[in-house]
């Protein structure tokens, strides 16, 4: 996935653990996206991955230490790197090299790189949980969070190489990339710092017996690309999702809330904190009157479901709503999309809307990608061309930011 305003040329600096193999799917899948790639081996790092496998997944030579200290170019190897690339990663982040980062230490290829460039960086540590935990390891990892140019994303909890179960884990491949995805499209920019933002994702069900329900096709990839949107430009997050199908990013706090009921209490108790409300979730119009505990037998199917409207959870929080605070509605139509959104945006009383056509082939429900129409209560539109649905979420982002502010 690539900003259409430049192709990022990405720099890996792959630190010694054995989580140095999950550097290969980020490498190879930026690869195929067309981005430019280099890396730096450590030295360590060698003795878990070997610099002909990155090689391959790079199409470039991959450069280590013996290359630092014996240079052939004529220019010095980490002024060049530090030069040519505009975005780094490091993972994974060792114990070793969060130290020297935090210090401003420069004793190999990949720390005199970093200090000769200004680039943002993406780092990812692993390590053993009782590393992880130790305070002077614990007091880098705040320093390095506290720098503007280092994007950090921390380790997961879960088993662990020595087998051991608890916090240390690097993140997994597909967070690495949605992260660079991001730091490619906004270079770095944290502009939602300071804001809390309360996103919905997924789909509502309304069951009426215990295995059946009313739904509909949503899987909550447009809330979630919000969702690390909004998170990578420096918002703290929170999202309140139905039935999803992706995993959440751990540094978002999520809140389950698959029945609109229980989506419309999540959010009423969220949103009196929240500076926005992005309510990208797919909710139901009407649920069944009549509800049964246990799953009832065909024979004694009802022949005719009563229904019931559900709460109108944006119009409430409209009439909830502080002066500093912003709603921003989605509206999923067939056919014609802009004349039922503005309706939509006047009769809610939204700041801004974004309409999308869920009948154009390759958006909508379930899809990688979407395409939208935003709109805004001055009569402003913008037609956003199909995208991958992070990329979308950051366009939506930087009209809110232009329009709202």
């Amino acid at each position: 996935m690539t900003n259409p305003r430049t192709v990022p040329h990405l720099l890996v600096g792959v630190g010694g653990g054995i989580a140095a193999y999950k550097v290969c799917e980020v490498i190879s899948t930026q690869v195929k996206a067309g981005w430019e790639v280099s890396a730096i081996l450590s030295e360590t790092a060698s003795q878990f991955i070997t610099p002909l496998t990155l090689s391959t997944l790079c199409r470039r030579s991959v450069y280590t230490d013996a290359q630092f200290w014996h240079p052939q170019a004529p220019r010095p190897l980490h002024i060049e790197l530090a030069e040519t690339a505009t975005l780094m990663l490091i993972a994974p982040l060792t114990a070793n090299t969060l130290a020297k980062l935090a210090l401003g230490l420069a004793d190999n290829l990949l720390t005199s790189t970093v200090l000769a460039s200004t680039m943002p960086i993406l780092v990812a540590p692993a390590m053993n949980t009782t590393m992880w935990e130790q305070p002077t390891v614990q007091t880098h990892w705040q320093q390095l969070q506290q720098r503007s140019r280092y994007h950090c994303l921390p380790p997961t909890a879960g088993r662990l190489a020595c087998d051991s179960v608890g916090v240390g884990r690097m993140a997994e491949p597909q967070e690495i990339i949605a992260y660079l995805d991001s730091l490619a499209y906004t270079h770095g920019k944290r502009d939602l710092a300071g804001k809390h933002l309360l996103i919905t994702a997924g789909g509502s069900r309304e069951y009426w017996d215990a295995v059946r329900f009313i739904g509909n096709p949503a899987t909550g990839k447009m809330g979630l690309a919000l969702a690390r949107a909004a998170l990578h430009r420096g918002a703290k997050v929170t999202l309140i999702h139905g039935a999803i199908a992706e995993v959440i990013p751990p540094q978002v706090r999520a809140i389950e809330a698959v029945s609109s009921d229980r989506m419309y209490k999540a959010v009423m108790e969220v949103w009196p904190e929240a500076d926005w409300l992005v309510m990208a979730a797919a909710v139901g119009d009407v649920r069944p009157t009549q509800q049964w505990s246990e799953k009832l037998p065909k024979s004694e199917l009802p022949t005719a479901l009563p229904l019931s409207p559900v709460p109108d959870i944006l119009q409430m929080a409209a009439q909830m709503r502080q002066p500093h605070q912003r709603l921003i509605g989605f509206a999923a139509q067939t056919g014609e999309i802009v004349t039922p959104a503005c309706e939509k945006l006047e009769r809610k009383g939204l700041d801004l809307i974004v309409a999308n056509a869920v009948d154009q082939a390759g958006c909508g429900f379930g899809t990688a990608e979407n395409a939208a129409v935003v709109l805004d209560r001055q009569g402003r539109s913008r037609s956003l061309a199909k995208v991958p649905k992070l990329i979308l979420a950051h366009q939506i982002f930087d009209l809110a930011q232009e329009w709202l502010s």
